[in-house]
């Protein structure tokens, strides 16, 4: 009979560490396989790529909201189109902003490098700029010293423009001075090639006959804008009366030019009751001459029975166009101008 192996009783400190029974070394921290670990941080490393290029692209997009320094902002980067603001409605738009905050953002392109200590050129926004900059001045605290914005890469200057007077016509309507007087400046800036062509680009969601009316503005700014204080109020029925006058007679510029250099020009009705004189002085008729004992004409010069005939020339500068319109117009007059305009060349 074989005999039995006697076993021996628990030991409970056989697993504890000591000097003379065996211990089993604890579980350490678990190691992850290498080709896991690279796993990892390839994806971390492709998240961290694809947040970078979505930034950028909305940055470039004009999707990313950036706050910058308000200092920092070149209100002058393109010609503005707005020649003054209203003052009640300033003063709104900065309680607004100091009760709310800035609501919506400016748009702003990046300097490719700092320009005169700026780093960003303002494209839309220049009413909130200024209220902020008012603002900052006031309470000098710091709370306005910075200004939410888009930072946009227009594909030219043309897009620049279009921008800006597309946010005033939506925010606050131009008068037809000043959208004449923004499609000049950007035509005689190299924008735009023709002034037809900065019409349309500038105004193309704007009617034709709006268009027109706007064109018909250009010879008051061309003749007046230096003299003029408060050109923005003038009315449309007016402005097209002075834009006639001004292309129909050189005299009545000149006059005008020296009545507004020393008008009043302190109030907007003063300046309004100047050219409104000047107008109804122009389109006053002539006094009654003197009845007099017609000149002898020889038969030869006599003209025939009804062949003298009312006819009306309108000039259009953008054009570059005159038209002459009437029941004087026919083949003689037609050849009487060719031959003057030879004689003339």
């Amino acid at each position: 009979m074989a005999k039995r192996k006697r076993l021996t009783p628990p030991q409970p400190g056989y697993l504890e560490p000591g000097e003379t029974g065996p211990a089993l070394s604890r579980p350490g921290p678990m190691i992850s396989a290498p080709i896991a670990q690279v796993a990892s941080e390839a994806s971390a490393t492709a998240a961290l790529e694809e947040l970078s290029t979505a930034l950028e692209s909305a940055r470039r997009e004009g999707r990313f909201i950036e706050t910058l320094p308000l200092g920092a902002i070149d209100p002058h980067y393109i010609v503005r189109d707005r020649i003054a603001q209203d003052e009640e409605e300033m003063e709104a738009l900065a309680t607004s902003l100091a009760s709310r905050g800035q609501q919506s953002p400016i748009e702003v392109v990046a300097y490719p490098a700092p320009k005169d200590g700026f780093t960003h050129g303002l494209i839309s926004g220049w009413r909130r700029l200024l209220a902020l900059q008012r603002l900052e001045a006031e309470h000098g605290d710091g709370r306005f010293a910075k200004v939410k914005a888009l930072v946009v890469t227009p594909d030219d200057m043309q897009d620049a423009y279009v921008a800006m007077v597309e946010e005033n016509e939506i925010r606050a309507n131009l008068s037809l001075y000043e959208r004449a007087r923004i499609a000049l400046r950007a035509y005689e800036g190299g924008v735009y090639p023709t002034l037809k062509a900065a019409l349309n680009g500038l105004f193309g969601s704007v009617s034709r006959s709006k268009r027109s009316k706007i064109n018909s503005f250009v010879p008051l700014v061309q003749q007046l804008d230096d003299v003029l204080s408060f050109p923005a109020a003038i009315s449309e029925k007016r402005g097209l009366e002075l834009s006639k006058a001004v292309q129909e007679n050189p005299g009545f510029v000149d006059k005008l030019r020296n009545r507004l250099a020393t008008g009043n020009r302190g109030e907007v009705q003063g300046e309004l009751d100047v050219l409104s004189a000047a107008i109804a002085e122009y389109q006053r008729p002539p006094a009654p001459l003197e009845p007099r004992e017609p000149a002898s004409v020889p038969p030869s010069e006599k003209p025939e029975t009804g062949s003298v005939r009312a006819a009306e020339a309108r000039f259009d500068p953008a054009e570059g166009r005159i038209e002459i319109t009437g029941e004087g117009v026919d083949e003689a007059l037609f050849k009487a101008l060719r031959k003057w305009l030879a004689a003339k060349a």
